[in-house]
This record gives C-alpha cells, sequence and structure tokens, in this order.
C-alpha cells in the first residue's frame, strides 16, 4: 500500500492544457474517485499516474518516492482498463499469470499468486476457460485478477464498468468495493458516473476542463458543493437552477424571489451577493415538496410524470415559463397541466453568484 500525491501536476499537448496545475492527496488504503464530464481530463490524469503518460510539470509521488521519470513497471501500480485488455488466445489462469510471466516469476509463485487472486474474486472454476467462454463481468475480474496477482501498492482503474449492462454494473461495483475493504489497497477509479463516485468512493476528486473543483467524501460534496458546477453534477436528477433576484442582504444570508418565487431567506455560505442584483438558487428535485393550495413557495403546472415504483419524477414549467424537476418518494399520479404547489427547506438550497 502506498499514499500518492500530485503537486502542481500539468500536462499540455503543444500549447494545448489538459491538466492545469492538480494538487492532490491520496492517504494509504484510500478508495479515491476521480469524477467529472467527458473531456475534464480524469483519464489522462489516471495514466499520468500509471506512467503510460508525460507530465509535463510538477511532481508525482507514491509511497513518498518521486516517480516521475519511472517506467509503469517501477512504480507498483496495476490498471485494470475499460477495454479488459486480456488475450483471447490465453486461458484465464495465463491472463492472470502474464504480468508474473513478463516478470520471469517461477511457476509455483505464479500458481500461487493466481490461485490467491482466483480465490478473492470466486473465479477458481473459470481458471482453464479462455475469454470467448466468458460473460462481460467475467472478463472484467479476469482483468481484476490480473492487476491482484502483481501485489500492487496502488490499483487503478480507468471506467472499469462502462462495457456492462445496468444489472452487471452493479454486480461489479459491488464486488470491487468488497475488494477494496479484503485487500485494504490504495485504489484510484475513474468514472464519469456519480452512482460509482457516491457508492465506491472514500473521497472524489471533481474535475472540470484539468482542474479540480472540489475534493472531499461524497456526502461532503452532495450536502455542501463548492460551487455550481459540483452541486449540478453531483445528484440524479440534476439540481434546479432558477435565476432569483437578490431583494436584500441581511449578515449571512440574503432575501431572494422571482415571478415564480415568493421571497425567502436563504443563507449565503460565504459567496458573495449585490443587493438589487441577480443570482442563482440551487435546490435538489428530492427536496421539493407538495404543498398545500395557496401555501407553496412555488407555483408550477405539471407537463410530464414519471412513475417508477419506488418514486415520481414530475417536470413542470413555472409561472415565468422555467422549468423545473420535483422527485417525490411514493407513487403518486399527476396529470399534464395539474396545478402544484411545491415548498422545500431553506436550510437545503443553496445561493450561487450569477455569473452569466
Amino acid at each position: 500500500m502506498a499514499e500518492v500525491s500530485l503537486k502542481g501536476v500539468k500536462k499540455s499537448y503543444g500549447r494545448v492544457d489538459v491538466i492545469k496545475g492538480v494538487d492532490i492527496h491520496i492517504n494509504d488504503g484510500e478508495f479515491v474517485v476521480f469524477v467529472g464530464p467527458s473531456g475534464c481530463g480524469k483519464s489522462t490524469l489516471l495514466r499520468m499516474i500509471a506512467g503510460l503518460e508525460d507530465i509535463t510539470d510538477g511532481t508525482l509521488e507514491i509511497g513518498g518516492r518521486v516517480v516521475n521519470e519511472l517506467q509503469p513497471k517501477e512504480r507498483g501500480v496495476a490498471m485494470v482498463f475499460q477495454s479488459y485488455a486480456i488475450f483471447p488466445h490465453m486461458t484465464v489462469r495465463e491472463n492472470m499469470a502474464f504480468g508474473l510471466t513478463i516478470a520471469g516469476a517461477s511457476k509455483q509463485e505464479k500458481e500461487e499468486k493466481v490461485a490467491e487472486a482466483a480465490r478473492i474474486l470466486q473465479m477458481e472454476h473459470l481458471l482453464d476457460r479462455r475469454p470467448s467462454q466468458l460473460s462481460g463481468g467475467q472478463r472484467q475480474r479476469v482483468a481484476i485478477g490480473r492487476a491482484i496477482t502483481r501485489k500492487p501498492a496502488v490499483f487503478l482503474f480507468d471506467e472499469p464498468l462502462s462495457n456492462l449492462d445496468a444489472a452487471l454494473r452493479m454486480d461489479m461495483r459491488m464486488e470491487i468495493g468488497r475488494l477494496h475493504k479484503q485487500l485494504g489497497t490504495t485504489m484510484i477509479y475513474v468514472t464519469h458516473d456519480q452512482v460509482e463516485a457516491m457508492t465506491l468512493a472514500d473521497k472524489i476528486v471533481v474535475l472540470k476542463d484539468g482542474e479540480v473543483m472540489q475534493t472531499g467524501a461524497p456526502m461532503e460534496l452532495y450536502h455542501e458543493p463548492a460551487n455550481r458546477f459540483v452541486a449540478g453534477f453531483l445528484g440524479a436528477p440534476s439540481m434546479n437552477f432558477l435565476g432569483v433576484d437578490v431583494l436584500d442582504l441581511d449578515g449571512e444570508a440574503a432575501t431572494v424571489g422571482n415571478p415564480s418565487l415568493e421571497p425567502i431567506r436563504i443563507a449565503t455560505r460565504g459567496r458573495q451577493f449585490r443587493k438589487d442584483g441577480k443570482a442563482i438558487l440551487g435546490v435538489r428535485p428530492q427536496h421539493l415538496r407538495a404543498a398545500q393550495p395557496a401555501k407553496g413557495m412555488l407555483h408550477g403546472t405539471v407537463v410530464l410524470a414519471e412513475r417508477l415504483g419506488s418514486e415520481t419524477v414530475v417536470d413542470l414549467v413555472l409561472r415565468d415559463d422555467r422549468k423545473l424537476i420535483a422527485t417525490f418518494d411514493e407513487d403518486k399520479i399527476f396529470e399534464p397541466g395539474d396545478a402544484l404547489e411545491l415548498s422545500f427547506d431553506t436550510a437545503l438550497a443553496h445561493l450561487f453568484p450569477d455569473e452569466g
């Protein structure tokens, strides 16, 4: 196991800056997830840690030693790819032992380490099969098994579940979580799937355009996002954002409203606003509640209702034609055109600067 530390790490391709000075510290045995939209630089960052991409500037330390100039095999890391990267002409046993074979390990050592990895992944019965005889989830377990046999200090996962269907993704997500608890090894995991990030991570690093937007525990980021981007990226359905007028400022709170929203007082959380200026109000769909007629803060009309059994997701349009999504944690019947009054706990809402 090992700590991983990135200090001022940058990556440029010619004049294009892809990673723009990243500082991240990953504790020994921690499960950290890099998350963000496509093109944010999360896979590039992972490949730099693996040694598959050169570092333009900054320092990368693994286990307390600078590894900028070390080859991938010298860094004590093992990577699991999105495409599995297993050999079709080899058996599961041969695939899992491949790294050891390249390293010149003895036959006995290979047998012992493959047997141990197979036991951990509960795939002893698959060792003599070829990849063509395996399901997608089983192939991914072979790739993970090959990483385990190398006894790395750090496991790297690059969107390993994106090729699997929804049911298999959930199974493999649980498998990877169990594996981390069993091995206790430092793991760095890249995904664009916020469900994977929220359920697997000890710590999440949210990236946008090659920069770190926020780092912290999953529920910390969910409840206390540093900015509008983080607030909108984490949570499904996404947070609702409504333009509001700042009617008054009073210490650590502001009074805001708009034609669809009765004036409310809401904490500014240290963000700066200007009286008589504009702001963005963020409210999660799950925090909206149906209120009694004439008692609601928001007044809308139902456009579409999706009854999902355990919950109902409602798309609404407000009086000023703004769109809103509300989620109710029970089965409710709404028809298009129904008037709906909504309220929410202002302590759970967020106010962000209007940046444009």
